[in-house]
């Protein structure tokens, strides 16, 4: 009876693996990363070339095509209305739009107003699955050459082939497979060395990650804040200090200016020396609920799901998890209904927009108050006190605005640091107020023609043409 019962058990044990095996995509079982999985070259960069060994993880990533088309600007309404005052005297002020699927990533850095003839390579480096082979044949030349007229007529030769009419006529070097994935192994893999740099500044070894937190680094490699180091233009994650934006306010008014990077570009209105923000997700996940809980950005954006066959797979839709709440959101939040979690994750991001909105009102107002030093002639010491002010408002506040979790990925540091800007913005108006009061300048009069600005730009149906508004006669330009 005893050898028939530990016969039975390793039946059971058998039958349980064949059907767990039969239940489990083959990307979703623990395999040999080092064996090959596909016959493809180890410098693949081609997103259709993995169509046919993962035909069903490419039906998913060509699901991105259906996001954001067309492009809508940032500059209307019912966004962030009062950008092209903020970005007055920087390429953003031209064109700015919500975001798109991943496959559109080189069609519109290609396409948008902002990329000009003085862009450099380093905008093209979270843009396509080509810069990894750019990378090898540039070498570090790669980070400051022309955009236009080195970098892109590279790209396009290397983008000659494998073009597909699903994909558009750029999403088969878009951002995609090869940006994540060995192509050979399909093992998860950093291919910008600007991620493995500053984590390596931070002490952490990423050839020792963990992979879920790998199943994170992936993203990080582009869902963060940078800007272009000086010596080479190379792409730079300022984490020297720590993640939060207050750290990496530390770190540009320290180490970035030993370093030879004191700002991104003089404002038109305020002539203050701006940080202009990028798109920080990674560092506002890394220290909110989700983070600290261990949750990996593929948890929520890229959730398993059941295909016809019961094969299990990570989709390569790459969207919000509100798209997709019973796969991700009620996979730990089971006692939840979709309508809660979908009314919660609203609430939060109304509260959010509502923030961001008066921290940026509030920050266009400051550069104002600071023109009306200029043109009064306020001492140049409490000038330059002022566009300090003004660069720590702009700082905070554009960090959260550019954040594209609107709030969500960290509810409560968002609302930090838009107290932030906001008590920067007010110790603005409160230094100018002082000076303008002994200046006798009239501040009604002021305030009075700051909302016909903001009207202006507010009632300007081009959004190409809303920046030119943002200085007048009576606020001149100021770089």
């Amino acid at each position: 009876m005893r050898k028939f019962g530990l016969v039975f058990k390793l039946l059971m044990i058998v039958l349980t693996l064949i059907i767990l095996q039969a239940c489990l995509g083959p990307d979703d079982l623990t395999v040999d990363e080092t064996e090959p999985l596909t016959d493809l070259s180890p410098n693949e960069y081609l997103n259709t070339a993995f169509k046919d060994a993962f035909p069903v993880h490419y039906e998913s990533f060509l699901r991105n095509m259906g996001i954001g088309r067309p492009p809508v600007s940032k500059f209307i309404p019912e966004y962030e209305p009062y950008l092209p005052i903020l970005f007055a005297g920087f390429p953003f002020e031209q064109e700015y739009n919500t975001t798109r699927g991943h496959t559109y990533a080189v069609e519109d850095v290609i396409s948008i107003a902002r990329i000009g003839e003085r862009s450099i390579g380093s905008c093209m480096t979270c843009k396509s699955s080509t810069v990894t082979p750019l990378l090898q044949e540039f070498g570090d030349d790669y980070w400051a050459a022309n955009f236009r007229g080195e970098i892109l007529p590279r790209m396009e030769e290397l983008a000659s082939v494998g073009a597909s009419e699903e994909l558009g006529e750029y999403g088969h070097v878009s951002i995609g497979c090869s940006d994540c994935h060995n192509p050979v192994t399909m093992e998860l893999r950093i291919t910008r060395p600007s991620l493995t740099n500053a984590l390596a500044r931070q002490g952490i070894d990423v050839t020792e990650a963990t992979r879920n937190e790998m199943r994170t680094y992936v993203c990080a490699q582009c869902h963060v804040e940078y800007y272009f180091e000086p010596e080479l233009q190379k792409v730079r994650f300022p984490w020297d200090l720590g993640n939060r934006p207050e750290d990496m306010y530390d770190y540009f008014q320290t180490i970035a200016i030993e370093e030879g990077f004191n700002y991104d570009y003089i404002h038109a209105v305020s002539g203050s020396p701006i940080l202009k923000a990028q798109h920080p997700e990674y560092e506002l996940w890394s220290y909110g609920s989700h983070g600290r809980a261990g949750v990996s950005c593929s948890d929520c954006h890229m959730p398993f799901e059941r295909r016809d066959d019961r094969r299990k797979i990570s989709s390569h839709y790459w969207v919000s998890p509100l798209e997709t709440i019973q796969q991700s959101c009620r996979t730990c939040h089971s006692d939840k209904t979709e309508k809660y979690i979908r009314d919660r994750v609203g609430e939060i991001q109304e509260r959010h927009l509502n923030a961001v909105h008066e921290a940026q009102d509030l920050t266009v107002e400051a550069h104002y108050y600071v023109n009306r030093m200029i043109t009064a002639g306020a001492p140049e010491d409490r000038i330059s006190e002022a566009q300090n002010f003004v660069r720590e408002a702009q700082w905070y506040t554009d960090i959260i605005a550019a954040e594209n979790s609107d709030g969500f990925h960290n509810p409560q540091g968002g609302m930090d640091t838009l107290r932030m800007a906001s008590d920067a913005a007010n110790n603005v108006l409160k230094l100018a107020t002082e000076e303008l009061l002994k200046l006798n300048v009239d501040l009604d009069e002021l305030r009075t023609e700051i909302s016909k600005v903001k009207e202006t730009v507010l009632n300007e149906e081009d959004p190409f043409q809303k920046h030119i508004h943002a200085t007048n006669e009576f606020f001149p330009k100021q770089n």
